[in-house]
């Protein structure tokens, strides 16, 4: 089976540990596999230390550039994993925010929110990756 591995310029480069993006094509569709997104740009410097609205909104951001680098687009999102470190009731407003400005479409993809211990890095405070299907 053919695999596309993509590791679009607007994101960081971690190539040597993970792809950023696994695009499947298929006999009428294609199925994108985009890895787990954070708050860093292109340098991986770290966006908004502390502050869990603004690194949603810009691991969000990164998961755009990643399904835009795929040829797809936030409506191709099927599935959806936010995971959030030390997860309190209160910060679902705050996931919730980030989420509608990407996903604005009424029918929104299947997700799963996960509070968790810890991220890959101390610093992270958030983290989401996604399946998307084109035609």
């Amino acid at each position: 089976m053919a695999k596309d591995f993509i590791n679009p310029p607007a994101l960081p480069d971690w190539k040597d540990v993970f792809s950023q993006v696994v695009a499947v094509p298929g006999s009428a569709a294609k199925t994108i596999y985009i890895s787990g997104q954070v708050s860093v740009d292109r340098e991986k410097n770290l966006i908004a230390e502390n502050d869990l609205r603004l690194q949603a909104i810009q691991a969000f951001q990164n998961l755009q550039s990643a399904l835009v680098a795929a040829g797809a687009t936030t409506k191709d999102v099927v599935k959806l994993n936010i995971y959030v470190k030390n997860y309190k009731p209160a910060d679902g407003a705050l996931i919730t925010e980030a989420l509608k400005k990407y996903f604005p479409q009424e029918n929104l993809p299947t997700s799963t929110w996960l509070g968790v211990q810890s991220l890959a890095e101390e610093r992270f405070l958030v983290e989401v990756d996604a399946v998307a299907v084109v035609e």
